[in-house]
């Protein structure tokens, strides 16, 4: 037993130091001190919260126990069940209305998308075929020069001034000495 006790024994643990606590006084200095609590241990996981799925209203019930009559003489209470039908009943063409708008907008935008793209496909062959231009009139002009320079050069070895060798004078040979 003393043995068990004794391997179970922790060393303690180390202390922490003490931080002086910083009030951000704006949203900039809060951000900056979430940011320095993150680095310090890089190896933590970050807690990266989930989006929050878009507000629906509750669909309607199947079955309809409380049905209205249209009997005169309704009670106190009914005027207030028919509020909240109407209530959820408008709520319930705002979201439709919504969702129609965001529809309607999300398509706009990737047939902006798509404009956009295809501008830029244009925009890009038009420049790839002005560089693919410039590039084929560089060749050629490097081939124009090529053959300018051989004729030059057929013209000025095929004169017969030029076909005789010159004559060197004779260099003087001398020893080589180490």
């Amino acid at each position: 037993m003393a043995s068990s006790a004794a391997s179970s024994v922790r060393p303690p643990r180390p202390k922490k130091e003490p931080q002086a606590l910083i009030i951000p006084k704006n949203a900039a200095e809060e951000q900056k001190l979430k940011l320095e609590r993150l680095m310090k241990n890089p190896d933590k996981a970050v807690p990266i919260p989930e989006k929050m799925s878009e507000w629906a209203p509750r669909p309607p019930p199947e079955f309809v126990r409380d049905v209205m009559g249209s009997s005169a003489g309704a009670g106190s209470g009914e005027f207030h069940v028919y509020r909240h039908l109407r209530r959820r009943e408008y709520q319930r063409q705002d979201y439709m209305d919504a969702m129609a708008e965001k529809q309607k907008l999300d398509a706009e935008f990737q047939k902006r998308l798509e404009r956009n793209k295809i501008a830029a496909e244009e925009q890009t062959a038009k420049r790839r075929k002005k560089r693919q231009k410039l590039k084929e009139k560089k060749l050629l002009a490097k081939k124009m020069k090529l053959e300018q320079k051989k004729q030059r050069e057929g013209s000025i070895t095929g004169s017969p001034a030029c076909t005789l060798p010159h004559p060197q004078p004779p260099r003087p040979q001398t020893p080589l000495s180490f």
